[in-house]
């Protein structure tokens, strides 16, 4: 096994992810670039509130072509008006966002701030009426998620404007991170001999 296509990758890290030892620098210059422009985001939160809701917009439109394309190929299908339908307020949805993203950001956020309340509260109450292992963890996600859900609740219409970006910076972030530690196991993984 000295010359075969597995020559490049260490053992036993690498073996089990699949990813040759080479591919370290890119995983860890993607996971730089994420946490750069996570930091950006969250700083900028405003601004990346403002992006994140156009380019939802424009993922909605491209899936309300798809719709139709798809009910007007199949016409005679019995889904033909559920996807005609869905294109509908796709289209609907996509345009609202593109032509008035702080409105849309506004609503996305008291809808984010609904689901975190509802959620919370469901998580909560779980874990006090069905007692079982790790029941104190879903208890805390659920008064973290409360909190978060009232604290945007609370501080809406003004939350609508930097929410959405703070979110995508966070996640831009721990996604960064991920990647840049993968590529560090990778880097350090012993060579394959």
């Amino acid at each position: 096994m000295s010359t075969d296509h597995r020559a490049g990758l260490s053992s036993p890290v690498n073996d089990a992810i699949g990813l040759p030892r080479q591919s370290s620098r890119v995983l860890i210059l993607m996971g730089l670039a994420l946490i750069v422009l996570g930091a950006l985001a969250i700083g900028c939160s405003f601004v990346a509130t403002l992006a994140t809701v156009l380019l939802f917009g424009v993922l909605l439109l491209i899936g309300a072509a798809f719709q139709f394309v798809s009910a007007f190929w199949g016409r005679q299908w019995k889904g033909f008006f559920v996807h005609l339908l869905v294109g509908v307020l796709y289209l609907i949805a996509g345009m609202f966002m593109i032509e008035n993203p702080v409105q849309a950001a506004l609503s996305l956020t008291l809808l984010v701030a609904a689901c975190l309340l509802v959620g919370g509260v469901f998580r909560i109450i779980m874990s006090l009426v069905d007692r079982f292992h790790g029941c104190g963890w879903v208890l805390l996600s659920g008064v973290i998620s409360v909190f978060l859900g009232m604290a945007i609740w609370r501080q809406w219409p003004f939350s609508g404007l930097w929410v959405i970006g703070l979110f995508v910076g966070i996640e831009m972030i721990f996604s960064g991170m991920s990647w840049l530690m993968l590529g560090m196991v990778v880097r350090s993984a012993p060579r394959a001999s």
